[in-house]
């Protein structure tokens, strides 16, 4: 009597990492996410780690998370993989204030993000 599985949420030769409350708003970290769509893993990882955003190194953690999550729980091979899918969402926004002339308040928005990255085994063409 136990509880039936979830069904898988992407493909067979697919698998994907998610991390949220990302502190950075999502039209920076599109920014760095965009820059890995489409690539092979192998090089997305170079440009994340040689890239001078701020938010790369926890775009490569997420990546890295994916290519793990296709090796030990897919079998899915690490040199065929390719990133098929990053992107991200709106998260919750902190709201703060700082004080200004005259006894008013200005409002200071601190958003936070998700990031949801896909890697896709795909078959290399000779």
């Amino acid at each position: 009597m136990g509880k039936t599985n979830n069904p898988r949420r992407v493909a067979d030769n697919e698998a994907r990492a998610k991390q949220t409350m990302i502190r950075i708003s999502p039209q920076k970290l599109n920014l760095v996410a965009s820059m890995i769509r489409g690539k092979k893993v192998e090089k997305a990882l170079a440009e994340l780690e040689f890239s001078r955003k701020r938010i790369a190194g926890d775009v490569r953690k997420v990546l890295q998370s994916a290519i793990a999550n296709a090796e030990n729980n897919h079998g899915l091979d690490i040199d065929s993989l390719v990133v098929a899918e990053a992107f991200v969402g709106k998260n919750l926004v902190m709201k703060r204030w700082r004080a200004r002339a005259r006894g008013r308040a200005a409002r200071i928005l601190k958003p936070f993000s998700e990031l949801t990255i896909v890697v896709r085994e795909v078959e290399e063409a000779a």
